[in-house]
């Protein structure tokens, strides 16, 4: 079922980083939008882990050497929450909360200045333990074809128009599930293939994966299985045959994108069921990992076979595991943040699994590994961002800056040379120079 799909009045604010609720369901600030669409340009951040997933700035390239200090741009009062920023045709994009609204956001990539803003009412009560964690948005957005979609804490999805912000079409869940998010909120990202789009709803025992037409939100299928996980979707195409694969409640899936048929599952179950790892593509290889799991590397048994597919292991690494965090490749090797040590930064061989470095440990809970050339992006929880080497032979790190004064939970964002860092309520633009950009 689709609720608010009709446009909803709107009101120019006096204030646009005002928090208190609105009186409308939607509230728009149109100064400023332009009237052309809004599309993913070569060099653009437009989704979950960059153009393609995987965490890696294709199109950017960092100073060297590195700044001594790097030069905060702009800095913007956004809202709560873990959602990270995303930038396409020279807007950055964000999700996040605002009293008791989530408030999608669209801000000039030069100056931060908001260009429209569109919110909707998200009531929220998180389990205990993920009271720390605040009540803000935790899966990130998307940008396609001239639309951003959203996907709010509490199961809210939504489709904006991205060039004005105006409410195309939005499903809640309320009347498909007795709860429409897992226990620590959702937090699984929306994913574009091909024309559809693909979403895990529902919460714990009860979700499905669902495909939708992005114009419209019709509903095109569905999978029913237990509740969603925690990981965001990825497209593996091994052998040429395309699988999305997604962690549910209790399982590594692969389904087949046109109708949803389940190719293959595997079992795969974390403490307090949290699969949070988004599943990463080497080739024709899957990597995974869970808390307190290892590292995996996966193929098919038989690509060509007919369903139900096997999964089959092909090294298994116990020394590491990854708990928030999802890793990087380059050149053969595999790099992450692995919880083992209270935090160290890892270099896995990606042929055989086996450890070829690890950091000293104690760097936090949590990092956000990005991949720029042969260098390293790690975003600390303490708002420290260390540069590193991607390099075999050892640890090094080539620089490090203190780039908030709150924790920093979400994925930066890389684009045109400048860095894009959510802290707990602000937006930050970090400029690397004339050196760095495609």
């Amino acid at each position: 079922m689709c609720h608010g799909c009709a446009e909803a009045p709107s009101r120019v604010s006096a204030s646009p980083r005002s928090f208190s609720r609105p009186a409308l369901a939607l509230v728009l600030i149109p100064f400023l939008a332009a009237a052309s669409a809004v599309s993913p340009l070569a060099g653009d951040w437009p989704q979950w882990r960059g153009p393609h997933r995987d965490g890696v700035a294709w199109e950017e390239r960092l100073p060297d050497p590195p700044p001594a200090r790097l030069d905060r741009r702009w800095r913007t009062e956004v809202g709560e929450g873990h959602s990270s920023p995303i930038v396409a045709g020279g807007r950055v994009f964000l999700l996040a909360r605002q009293g008791d609204d989530e408030v999608a956001l669209s801000l000039n990539a030069a100056d931060g200045a908001v260009l429209w803003r569109a919110a909707y009412p998200a009531p929220y009560t998180p389990v205990r333990a993920a009271q720390a964690h605040g009540l803000g948005p935790k899966a990130t957005s998307l940008v396609a074809d001239g639309r951003l979609y959203t996907f709010g804490v509490s199961g809210v999805l939504s489709a904006f128009e991205a060039a004005s912000g105006r409410l195309l079409w939005q499903h809640t869940y309320r009347d498909q599930f007795p709860m429409t998010w897992p226990e620590f909120g959702a937090a699984s990202s929306p994913l574009s293939f091909g024309h559809l789009l693909i979403v895990q709803v529902g919460a714990r025992n009860q979700g499905a994966v669902v495909a939708y037409e992005p114009a419209t939100g019709r509903e095109v299928w569905r999978r029913p299985g237990d509740g969603p996980g925690y990981a965001s979707p990825v497209v593996w195409a091994p052998a040429g045959r395309a699988h999305v694969v997604t962690f549910t409640q209790n399982a590594l899936i692969g389904l087949a994108p046109a109708d949803g048929a389940v190719l293959w599952s595997r079992p795969f179950t974390t403490p307090y069921e949290q699969n949070v790892v988004t599943p990463l593509i080497d080739e024709g290889r899957l990597i995974f990992s869970g808390i307190d799991q290892g590292v995996f590397a996966a193929r098919l048994a038989a690509p060509a076979a007919d369903p139900p597919l096997k999964l089959i292991e092909a090294w298994r690494n116990v020394e590491h595991a990854l708990y928030l965090s999802s890793p990087v490749l380059d050149d053969g090797h595999l790099y992450l943040f692995s919880h083992k040590n209270r935090g160290a930064i890892v270099c896995l061989d990606a042929a055989d699994g086996r450890t070829v470095w690890t950091s000293p440990g104690r760097l936090g809970e949590h990092a956000s590994l990005l991949r720029v050339g042969d260098r390293l992006l790690a975003l600390l929880d303490s708002a420290e961002l260390k540069l590193l080497a991607a390099d075999p032979t050892g640890y090094r790190e080539l620089a490090a800056w203190t780039v908030a004064d709150s924790p920093t939970w979400a994925h930066p964002a890389l684009a045109d040379g400048r860095l894009y860092v959510k802290d707990v309520t602000y937006l930050s633009c970090f400029d690397f120079g004339a050196a760095a950009g495609p």
